[in-house]
């Protein structure tokens, strides 16, 4: 088969929502061949299992192998395995709505952009911890500057976005996803994109897709921890991927580390707390339980500091990035 749309599903471990999320996958209206490159990392729970039936039930379905289990190695042997003009990004714990594959090509047909992709809207699951961060997820404390977070109602700018669709030349001539990255991989991707490739980065309503996010407070620091160790090399490689709410969460890890010898740090954490309260009451006067409202202030303290101290880590292993502090200052200046 010769594919128009390749698109690349790393997987670890993913049984929990994987029969769901690839039934979903196979309702895509596109009228015109594609195919589903699902990269395993070495699961050990029943995921390859299950890729390996569905496989046998549908020939648009072939499962790789990721000896380095990381996601970025896996997109780039979906890369060199994928036959489509069109490459698509898609995650084995999101759900995506049938006409995303036909809405982001008709896009990339209509040319001026280089990425297509949609908002990424957090759903909860079983556990009330995962609704609680999918509560957290819907809020201005806990999307931050990332305006991917959010829904909208007409197609808009982003520096990155979640997932979405390339044309493989694109891919190719820049070299794939850069594996020295675990996390990250797509924003670093997209600004060595913004320096060689014309044409803007778009996030389309159509495109929104769901995802679960993690279902336990452990999890969910260990997920932020990685992001901001990995943005702060994104930053020294890619000033300008730095944008000022970027700075919020080091500041706050610093005041938590500096507050029992500073009186400034300990005013901050005070603001910070009201500002946790503040959202609370929010989400409580806009109809949510009580007792996930309550709950709130920890998964945004969870979620702050590990991102926090991550990326205060990350620049600890990789260097201060200056140049991009520089162009975050200039740009809350502006």
């Amino acid at each position: 088969m010769i594919a128009v749309v390749s698109v690349l599903i790393p997987v670890l471990d993913e049984e929990a929502h994987l029969r769901s999320v690839v039934a979903r996958m196979q309702t895509q209206d596109i009228d015109e061949d594609i195919e589903f490159l699902f990269i395993d990392g070495g699961s050990v729970d029943s995921s390859r299992v299950i890729l390996a039936e569905l496989a046998g039930s549908d020939d648009r379905i072939r499962v790789l192998d990721n000896p380095r289990r990381q996601t970025s190695s896996a997109l780039n042997i979906g890369l060199r395995a994928a036959r489509g003009e069109f490459v698509a990004r898609m995650d084995a714990h999101a759900l995506y709505p049938t006409c995303y594959l036909r809405l982001a090509v008709e896009r990339l047909r209509t040319g001026g952009v280089v990425h297509v992709s949609g908002p990424a809207l957090a759903v909860e699951d079983r556990c009330s911890w995962s609704r609680r961060i999918a509560l957290a997820l819907s809020t201005p404390l806990g999307v931050g500057g990332a305006t991917f977070r959010s829904s909208a109602d007409a197609e808009f700018e982003v520096d990155t976005g979640f997932t979405g669709m390339w044309r493989r030349d694109v891919l190719v001539r820049a070299g794939g996803w850069d594996e020295d990255w675990p996390t990250d991989q797509d924003c670093e991707l997209a600004f060595r994109l913004h320096a060689t490739e014309p044409g803007a980065h778009v996030c389309v309503p159509g495109l929104a897709a769901e995802y679960f996010p993690r279902d336990s407070l452990e999890g969910l620091a260990r997920q932020y921890w990685r992001y901001g160790f990995h943005k702060a090399k994104t930053f020294r490689r890619h000033p300008a991927a730095m944008r000022p709410s970027h700075l919020l969460p080091p500041a706050l890890a610093a005041a938590t580390a500096l507050a029992p010898a500073s009186r400034l740090a300990r005013a901050g954490l005070a603001l910070y707390g009201l500002a946790l309260g503040a959202s609370a009451a929010r989400a409580a006067i806009d109809g949510a339980a009580r007792t996930d409202a309550a709950a709130l202030p920890l998964v945004y303290v969870t979620m702050h500091l590990a991102y926090g101290f991550g990326v205060l880590a990350g620049v600890s292993r990789y260097g201060p990035p200056v140049s991009a502090v520089r162009s975050a200052l200039r740009r809350l200046a502006s």
